[in-house]
């Protein structure tokens, strides 16, 4: 997962390969509280591990659930033993995070339990309306205060003194997570018929459909009078059905369904494994939206594959309710359509993670689209060729919004897109951006060089800005030396060029900042001995390791960037980088700085000597015959001699800022 404070996308051109999905949170939340209502112990495979599933499971356990985490070595296998209706553990004070697949369902299942429960979340997770659910619960006799402003949590739960002799109102129209909170709790207290009416139009009915399902599979089936009266009858009673499954998510399934819509060339395809057009979860139709817009699909009995249909993508006007969360994507789809497209009845949106309608009309507006918004729909018209805009989007702590966004890489402008703290994707996909990169072709990747003469700082600014950004780091002065560590660990003698030159194409190397790692060990301070130090220069005399360590050099290259530090980076090994940087430093101030280094290491050194040394090895590296020490034509100068290194890099990422144009 991305933790940096944002993530440079470049221009993407194609996509085609295999994306395993995480299960759904839908699926995940209901089935962990199931089981944790149930009698016995559940299995539950393939479950999500996200914030929200994570805030759930910790909320379980201070409730005196068992919890059993990786079950038999699985990662995303976990056991709950659960209450069978018993008490839960109380006082309790539950932090739900942004989940309201954890937040409204508790509410319900705790308020007719009864018991001394605190309920919070996060700052927008208090802004996410509850009163319709708590009124509903308050007719049966709970009794929930709130804590902060009235309609929102957080919540006070106490003992309730329940009347369930008439019926329960609940209104349906502004989420359907208040009618799955209720039929979730309700079997646990159904001493006789429990009759629920739902007070205006349903909306988001698949989410209501994924609930009776699941509730089928623990033992509970609930009557249903069309849209507007559920029954739970009496002696209701939670079974666990041993193990259950979760189907990867459907909603995530969106934005590679999409890719394989727009991005996709002749003869390729993306293919989604771990779920059917036959999935129980109501985002699946997803799959007839982009085949109206031009996407050809097809699927197998756990597969779907998708293909470039129609070139542009046909605008649509259509009714969203019955896919609100994967909506989102055909707003971002409706960028490459030709037309107005129209997403409908999509109210919902505004009391999701954050008002979704005024977030995604104000991030298109940024790429260029016309867009127009309302109070339960929005209309996207997309840009001509030539207004496209780069943009950096900002994702308001919504996960659905940063994944959605990353699809306007592929605008036919190739302009950068900027995802504004991209971590936020964690609550229902923490990978989504390693997955994206395992599929897509960029037109190129993005490089930065940071070249100079030793002691310049070179590599302690190249991993900073690396670290910054997200991207890869390569230090490629360290390569000389790894191939002659490698070679004296693996006996291989400095003099042989063939066996050298073999070793160093493979060199199994990673930079970690300023840590290098050789098979998984840290070598960072062995490479730097005396001895390395002499091997780098005998193996660095063959034509064939010196050709073997620039493949490697270039295929430290891949998503979503790479930051290379050396003596030729931007001269012989990247010459097209879009950015150069040559850092240098008087020679008086490079030689305090190695003094201050070794003297910190308990090297013995002087400076006059130092300095002498490093003015002799400039002379050298800029007048030797072979990628000699100078600056590419189109280099950035960086004299650092006056700045920190927080000066430095503030430096570099605006130069990179400003050839993106974000």
């Amino acid at each position: 997962m991305f933790n940096t404070a944002y993530l440079d996308l470049p221009p993407l051109q194609s996509a085609a390969g295999t994306v395993q999905l995480p299960g759904s949170k839908s699926i995940s939340n209901r089935v962990l509280l199931l089981a944790a209502l149930s009698r016995g112990r559940t299995v539950i495979h393939d479950l999500l591990d996200s914030d929200d599933t994570r805030v759930m499971l910790t909320a379980l356990e201070q409730l005196g659930c068992g919890v059993e985490r990786g079950v038999a070595g699985v990662p995303t296998d976990v056991a709950i033993t659960g209450l069978g209706g018993g008490v839960p553990k109380s006082p309790a004070k539950l932090f739900l995070g942004n989940a309201g697949t954890a937040m409204r369902p508790l509410t319900a299942a705790l308020s007719v339990l009864g018991g001394d429960f605190a309920l919070s979340g996060v700052p927008r997770m208090h802004e996410r309306p509850i009163g319709d659910l708590v009124d509903a619960l308050r007719q049966l006799g709970c009794q929930i205060d709130y804590t902060g402003n009235d309609g929102f949590p957080p919540l006070k739960i106490g003992t309730p003194g329940l009347k369930l002799d008439a019926p329960i109102a609940v209104r349906g129209d502004v989420s359907s997570q208040f009618l799955t909170a209720l039929l979730l709790a309700l079997p646990l207290v159904a001493k006789q018929d429990i009759h629920i009416d739902v007070i205006g139009e349903l909306i988001s009915k698949p989410y209501i459909e994924i609930t009776l399902n699941l509730l089928t599979k623990f033992g509970i089936n609930v009557k249903r009078d069309g849209w507007q009266r559920f029954t739970i009858s009496q002696g209701a009673s939670y079974q666990s059905p041993g193990e259950i499954w979760v189907e990867a998510d459907a909603s995530s399934a969106s934005y590679f369904i999409a890719l394989g819509a727009i991005s996709t060339t002749t003869n390729s395809s993306i293919r989604i494994e771990g779920l059917s057009e036959n999935a129980i979860q109501g985002d699946i139709r997803f799959v007839d939206a982009a085949r109206l817009m031009g996407a050809q699909i097809t699927s197998g009995a756990n597969h779907l594959e998708i293909s470039k249909g129609a070139w542009p993508l046909k605008a649509i006007d259509l009714d969203c309710n019955h896919i609100p969360d994967a909506a989102m994507t055909l707003a971002v789809m409706a960028l490459y359509a030709e037309g107005t497209t129209t997403l409908r009845n999509i109210a919902s949106w505004r009391v999701k993670e954050t008002d979704r309608i005024a977030a995604m009309t104000t991030e298109l507006r940024k790429l260029g689209a016309t867009v127009v918004e309302a109070q339960d729909f929005i209309s996207v018209t997309p840009p001509a060729l030539n207004a496209w805009k780069a943009a950096s989007i900002h994702t308001y702590d919504d996960h659905r919004i940063a994944m959605c966004f990353s699809l306007a890489a592929f605008n036919p402008a190739s302009k950068a897109v900027r995802i504004e703290d991209p971590k936020c994707v964690a609550k229902t996909f923490p990978d989504y951006f390693e997955t994206l990169f395992s599929v897509v072709k960029p037109s190129s990747v993005p490089v930065i060089c940071v070249d100079g003469p030793t002691a310049s700082g070179k590599g302690t600014l190249a991993s900073r800005v690396a670290q910054q950004l997200g991207f890869s780091y390569l230090d490629s002065g360290a390569l000389y030396r790894l191939t002659a560590l490698a070679a004296k660990q693996q006996g291989i003698s400095w003099d042989d060029e063939a066996g050298l030159a073999k070793l160093a194409a493979h060199l199994p190397v990673v930079f970690e900042g300023q840590t290098v790692l050789l098979n998984e060990d840290d070598v960072s301070e062995l490479i730097r001995s005396e001895e390395m130090g002499m091997g780098a220069s005998k193996v660095s005399v063959f034509p064939a390791v010196r050709e073997a360590l620039t493949a490697l050099q270039h295929s430290f290259a891949r998503l979503p960037g790479l930051v290379a530090d050396g003596r030729d980076m931007g001269t012989v090994i990247f010459p097209t980088a879009p950015l150069k940087i040559f850092l240098t430093a008087n020679a008086a101030t490079r030689a305090e700085r190695r003094y201050k280094q070794l003297i910190s290491k308990g090297i013995s050194a002087k400076l006059d000597s130092l300095r002498a040394d490093l003015e002799a090895r400039d002379l050298r590296d800029s007048s030797r015959a072979s990628a000699p020490l100078k600056p590419a034509e189109d280099a950035v100068l960086l004299d650092n001699s006056g700045q920190t290194i927080e000066e430095s890099v503030a430096f570099v990422s605006n130069q990179w800022q400003s050839k993106l144009g974000v």
